[in-house]
């Protein structure tokens, strides 16, 4: 499920951040998000963890582990941490009872499994825990799945250091393929030591003076007669103290055993048997109607009424027990010996098709899940099982009916209230699915709106367009000196006279995308274009001191970009005229359909004139321009006087080259 992709995600967003997600999700090939509840190939999360390893370089079994620690606390921001909690009083009854939760959440929600995640149809990882003389204890893992096994010391860990607080370490002491009746396992034995991490408070009432603790044992023993307390003791030894126990002192030993001031025995709890069973054989089978008694040989000795109701042939005593039903989980073979090595976990038996009545042959076949309880003394084993069913669906399916279960039988109240609890999961699915799809949508939503700002930006001033865009009237601006270049192709009337349309518009469009790439190394404006007319000033709508510089340093880009581009008539280069001029300028917005940002003023005349009366595949500059770039390291020479239309005698100058500027640098390249 999504549910466990999700956790991986959140883990490398939250230790490496949102790049180092990206990079390695599209290096996984996987999408950006998961919905909780879909089922996702295995195939995702192993590339996950494999990509995981090579871009943070660290190995496989401390990545793994790494994520276990976190899963284990993303499941309990997730809700589950009561339901956790309340698994077990230690490590050893909470490892216990893993397969048991496994086997509820598969029940509510449809296999979703804690700590592993996997679809229904797959099978689930089982824990089996066995306790050792010294404390320490063998923890049994088994899954489909190989090389995931570094994941349960991480969640392991940490639930022993949240819950119980107690450090361990876990070490692989075997690791073997068993083969089972779904096929193989991988079977790893991990053993498991513990040590207590005590509070602050605890260290300082382990270090404290002996004197203060032999008063303390004095106090006590005076509200004990010696005899209870000796009895007590003697208890505790034979009962033992917690799975992993520690060494404790007298003082802790004794304040674990009675509560202080009242004298009466916590751990003192014998239960007391009747010398006979008070209930007959009839009651027992009608009270648990769901219960099956059968020997190691696997012949069944008793039934409840309900089972021989759905199971004509149970009715037969001492029929075999693997004839009638298969063992769903755990995934063991079907003997005596194996059900006493997995004797702690829930089994879940199914109805063999072939051996069903003909008409439940059509039906789905019933499963039953419940314990099992060895009973020395007859060397038969109990099974205590309900039917299991998750829905009123499939109570309907297997033609059953609430009235066939004992009142006393929860199973009652999960199949009506699992009934609500997926059709809320139903809805749930579909407001995150929904969720996902705005996501995605508005995800997309930010990319038109980035290539329209980008569409608008390249139209007219980034500030200019923000204004207009929040419906605010732009005011024309005064700039008293800014530098307007324009240019145009030679000859560009007879290459027009002489071509098809295309390759006029191949040529310009070739020549402008060049111009353009230009003004952004450069940091100057373009204006418009308008045919062969290409015009820029440097600043506006920004004002800056540099403007003359970077305009000569565009201008002088031009002149090298114009000879890559083809004249379509010669095949030769083509040629352009540039013209420049310093001066002051009125800029603004007119029009409302297609704005554009326009400078208006003498400037702009004499800027024009600057480039008609201009030379070929020279940069001519204004007397202006000349003072502006004088001292600024550019090699000029001078023209001279000439006659300037509309403006007369106009004395004007030739830029050259940047005396410091490499022709890479004027092109922006590296």
């Amino acid at each position: 499920y999504g549910f466990i992709n999700t956790c991986l995600k959140s883990l490398v967003v939250e230790k490496y951040g949102e790049e180092t997600w990206e990079k390695l999700r599209l290096q996984a090939g996987v999408q950006d998000s998961f919905l909780t509840f879909e089922v996702y190939k295995d195939e995702i999360t192993m590339q996950l963890v494999d990509k995981a390893c090579k871009i943070l370089g660290v190995p496989a079994d401390m990545v793994l582990r790494e994520f276990g620690e976190y899963f284990f606390e993303f499941c309990k921001r997730s809700g589950y941490d009561h339901m956790l909690r309340t698994l077990g009083g230690n490590l050893y009854e909470f490892i216990e009872n893993l397969d048991a939760l496994h086997s509820y959440l598969a029940l509510s929600y449809q296999a979703i499994l804690f700590f592993f995640v996997f679809p229904q149809e797959m099978n689930a990882p089982s824990f089996r825990v066995e306790k050792n003389e010294d404390g320490s204890m063998h923890l049994h893992y088994y899954s489909d799945r190989r090389g995931l096994c570094h994941i349960v010391p991480g969640i392991i860990g940490a639930a022993a250091l949240d819950f119980f607080n107690i450090e361990i370490s876990m070490e692989i002491v075997n690791q073997t393929e068993e083969e089972e009746r779904t096929g193989k396992k991988e079977h790893i034995v991990f053993l498991v030591t513990q040590n207590p991490v005590f509070s602050y408070k605890e260290r300082n009432e382990f270090s404290s003076s002996s004197q203060y603790l032999a008063e303390s044992e004095k106090q006590v023993e005076n509200q004990l007669n010696k005899e209870d307390l000796e009895k007590a003791k003697n208890m505790f030894r034979e009962r033992g103290s917690s799975v992993c126990p520690v060494k404790k002192s007298h003082w802790k030993t004794i304040r674990g055993i009675i509560t202080l001031g009242k004298g009466k025995l916590l751990r003192g709890f014998d239960p007391v048997y009747p010398k006979s069973l008070w209930i007959d054989t009839k009651t027992f089978c009608n009270g648990l109607p769901f219960h099956m008694v059968f020997d190691k040989e696997l012949r069944v000795k008793q039934a409840g009424v309900s089972i021989q109701k759905i199971v004509p042939g149970l009715q037969t005593t001492g029929i075999c027990l693997d004839h009638y039903f298969s063992i769903v989980h755990p995934e063991v073979p079907f003997t005596i010996s194996s059900i006493q090595k997995f004797i702690n976990s829930q089994f879940v038996f199914q109805t063999r098709r072939e051996m069903m009545p003909e008409s439940w042959k059509q039906r789905p076949m019933l499963e039953l899940r419940g314990q099992m309880i060895w009973m020395e003394s007859l060397q038969c084993m109990l099974y205590l099982c309900s039917p299991l069913l998750r829905t009123l669906h499939e109570l309907e399916e297997r033609q059953m009916h609430i009235a066939d279960i004992a009142p006393h039988d929860v199973t009652r109240d999960l199949i009506l209230l699992n009934q609500q609890r997926l059709a809320e999961m139903e809805l749930s699915n579909q407001l995150e699915r929904k969720k996902e799809e705005l996501r995605i949508l508005s995800k997309h939503l930010e990319e038109e709106k980035k290539k329209t700002e980008a569409l608008l930006y390249a139209m007219l001033p980034q500030h200019v367009a923000n204004q207009l865009k929040e419906g605010k009237r732009v005011e024309a601006g005064e700039f008293k000196e800014c530098t307007i270049l324009f240019s145009d192709v030679v000859t560009f009337t007879n290459i027009c006279a002489q071509c098809e349309p295309i390759q006029i518009v191949l040529m310009l469009n070739s020549m402008y995308l060049r111009f353009d790439r230009l003004t952004t190394v450069h940091d100057v404006y373009k204006v418009e274009t308008i045919g062969d007319a290409y015009m820029v000033v440097g600043g506006v709508p920004v004002p800056v001191p540099t403007h003359a510089e970077r305009v000569a340093n565009f201008a002088l880009g031009m002149i090298i970009a114009a000879k890559g581009v083809q004249n379509p008539v010669s095949g030769n280069p083509i040629q352009i005229r540039v013209g420049i001029h310093t001066g002051p300028v009125l800029a603004g917005v007119v029009g409302e359909k297609m704005p554009r940002y326009c400078l208006f003023g003498d400037t702009v005349n004499i800027a024009s004139r600057m480039e008609s009366h201009g030379v070929p595949s020279k940069i001519h500059l204004s007397s202006s321009a000349y003072q502006c770039l004088k001292y600024k390291n550019f090699e000029m020479t001078e023209r001279g006087e000439i006659e300037v239309k509309g403006k007369g005698k106009m004395h004007t100058y030739f830029l050259i080259r940047n005396k410091t500027a490499t022709e890479n640098e004027i092109m922006g390249r590296p």
